[in-house]
């Protein structure tokens, strides 16, 4: 066992001797030869200057992820049922609008650069510009020629079962740009119901355009919200997109941030109910004041035992009930059996209470 415990000291000097020189080593050049050293193409590799990428026309390292066109947003659950909800305005709103069988279904919800969004719009398309009155701020609807064609054949008499004829090449005509206009007020009147619940707002109809460049309403690296709805009347149909910028939302961003509970936009009916229901059953003081005087400091300090303070109160006067220093309702001071009693006259109208 001795010889055990000697041969293991043996090893571990041998250890301890061995650390030293290589600790000795590192002091002496070791550790600067250890530390990592970038040299000029890992440099421009990780921000994205690499030739290569260069002569393909691609991004990437840093670059790539400052221009991405997907940007990361924050979670908006109200905004998803707000565009539920319009999916349901939308398809009564829009039978009564065209008399014909109308689906609108709620496609996605992403969020996208405003600039990458103005290029990846396929023309010819009509966008819509609207204004939130009460947010003070702009919003974009995007209406392809599918869905174009499709509303014109319809509200025009365009028999049922017949795909709408397709024009390309030439600007939309008045009429078209007219019934196209009409539509959007539809719809826009259908978004401000939907928002309703959440916060009255009013979108009102500024202008329409052919031209993206036209249809400016934010920066170009804005984050927005895009939401896709697919329209579909019979064999007609096509897609129509919803932006919102995140600067329109921003009045309103608490109240999307609201886990949904229900019908009631971020409310639960049940926990109000109970809450209101535990209220009733609370226990509060109510104090019957007789009179009250007013005396200097110097009085108060005088009161000794046996001192007498005469009150103004007759036993016909009125006694004052209060709850804290809110007075509720007055009455008159007598007796019932052993104890003493105040029967309420009349009930204290507060305007601060109210």
């Amino acid at each position: 066992m001795k010889g055990g415990h000697a041969g293991g000291g043996d090893e571990q000097d041998d250890l301890a001797a061995e650390w030293e020189s290589m600790v000795g080593e590192g002091d002496e050049g070791g550790a600067r030869e250890s530390t990592p050293v970038l040299n000029q193409e890992e440099i421009d590799s990780l921000l994205g200057f690499d030739e290569e990428h260069e002569e393909t026309g691609e991004k990437s390292g840093i670059q790539a992820i400052l221009s991405g066109p997907l940007v990361s947003y924050e979670r908006l659950p109200m905004l998803e049922v707000v565009f539920e909800r319009l999916v349901r305005l939308m398809s009564t709103s829009l039978r009564n609008f065209t008399s014909d069988n109308v689906e609108v279904s709620l496609d996605n919800i992403a969020s996208i650069r405003f600039g990458d969004y103005l290029n990846s719009i396929p023309l010819p398309a009509m966008l819509s510009v609207f204004k939130a009155e009460e947010w003070d701020n702009f919003g974009l609807i995007a209406v392809d020629s599918s869905l174009i064609y499709s509303i014109v054949d319809v509200l025009l008499g365009g028999r049922r079962g017949t795909a709408a004829m397709r024009i390309e090449g030439r600007p939309y005509t008045t009429i078209e740009r007219s019934l196209v206009e009409q539509m959007v007020h539809v719809m826009l009147g259908d978004l401000s119901a939907a928002f309703e619940p959440l916060s009255p707002v009013t979108f009102r109809f500024d202008r329409l355009e052919t031209n993206p460049r036209f249809a400016t309403i934010s920066r170009p690296s804005n984050a927005a919200i895009v939401t896709r709805l697919r329209i579909d009347m019979e064999d007609r149909g096509g897609r129509l997109e919803l932006l919102l910028p995140y600067a329109t939302l921003e009045p309103v961003r608490e109240l999307l941030l609201q886990t949904f509970m229900g019908e009631k936009f971020g409310r639960d009916s049940i926990w109000e109910t109970h809450l209101a229901e535990e209220l009733w059953l609370t226990e509060v003081d109510l104090e019957a004041v007789i009179d009250q005087q007013i005396m200097r400091l110097s009085d108060v300090f005088d009161l000794k035992i046996g001192s007498r303070i005469m009150f103004s109160a007759t036993p016909d006067s009125l006694v004052s009930l209060r709850c804290g220093d809110v007075p509720m309702y007055s009455g008159k001071m007598g007796h019932k059996g052993n104890q003493i009693a105040i029967r309420i006259e009349d009930r204290i109208e507060n305007k601060s209470r109210t």
